[in-house]
């Protein structure tokens, strides 16, 4: 990976989660500048890290050659404002904000040519999660492998063909964590209504997560449903319990709601 100077606009959990994995993958701190006015904490964080966090939004850009945007999408174009003398043309631009298409990004930096946009989850946050990118064509294909090498410190890498494909990715992996984490939640409730703890609830259900998840990635040859039915004799207490499921229409309401969270990111990039 070459050792450009990178500068990050934002340093919120999702940027600290990326600077840590680049500097864990042998990075060197002082290639990257990261800008967080509001967060004190924070900034000491990363200077303890050895990154530069002291300079203005302008200047941290200004000596980048390289620039992640991930602040929060209702900020991005008060943010970009104050960018309107730098020239983009020489720099990479790399957005991990919600909502924000590469349309909306050309018109707030005129002069970036080279945008790619991602969309992490927060897995990443401790090294397994899984981001989706786009660019048009036309970007530079160094910058493209650039943005992968940067998002594959915290996780897997999926390019999609078309944007409108990374608002789908939106409802499959950047929500998708707090679908599993309703599921989890609801069974932690159910076994707590049973007279276990709440401690022990949550032992049980995050044990059992944790291993259907390792039986699905260690089998890649075997369909999920197959992985089901192994667990399914029939009219046993299996059976049983994914009938009701059956009988509330599950599917439907997972597919329902996935669409539900592509609407609202096809919403999010028309009004910001």
């Amino acid at each position: 990976m070459q050792h450009k100077k990178i500068a990050f606009i934002g340093a919120g959990n999702m940027a600290f989660a990326i600077i840590s994995g680049l500097i864990k993958s042998g990075y060197p701190a002082e290639q990257i500048i990261a800008r967080n006015k509001s967060n004190e904490t924070r900034r000491s964080q990363l200077r303890a890290m050895g990154v530069q966090v002291d300079l203005s939004n302008l200047d941290t850009v200004t000596q980048a050659d390289v620039v992640i945007l991930a602040v929060k999408p209702q900020m991005m174009a008060e943010v970009c404002s104050e960018f309107a003398q730098v020239d983009f043309r020489a720099k990479w631009v790399i957005s991990v904000a919600a909502g924000i298409s590469v349309a909306r990004l050309e018109q707030l930096l005129p002069t970036a040519s080279n945008i790619v946009r991602t969309m992490p989850n927060t897995p990443s946050l401790i090294g397994e999660g899984i981001a989706g990118l786009f660019a048009k064509k036309s970007v530079d294909q160094t910058a493209c492998q650039f943005a992968e090498q940067l998002m594959s410190a915290v996780g897997k890498c999926y390019w999609v063909d078309t944007e409108a494909e990374i608002n789908q990715i939106i409802a499959i992996t950047g929500s998708s964590p707090a679908y599993l984490f309703k599921f989890m939640e609801a069974m932690q409730e159910a076994t707590v209504k049973m007279g276990f703890s709440e401690q022990d609830a949550r032992y049980l259900v995050q044990s059992v997560a944790l291993g259907a998840a390792k039986m699905v990635v260690e089998n890649p040859e075997v369909t999920l449903a197959t992985l089901r039915e192994n667990v399914t004799s029939k009219g046993g207490t299996t059976a049983q319990a994914l009938a009701v499921f059956e009988q509330r229409e599950l599917n439907a309401t997972v597919e329902q709601a996935m669409n539900a969270a592509i609407k609202r990111a096809e919403e999010m990039e028309k009004s910001l």
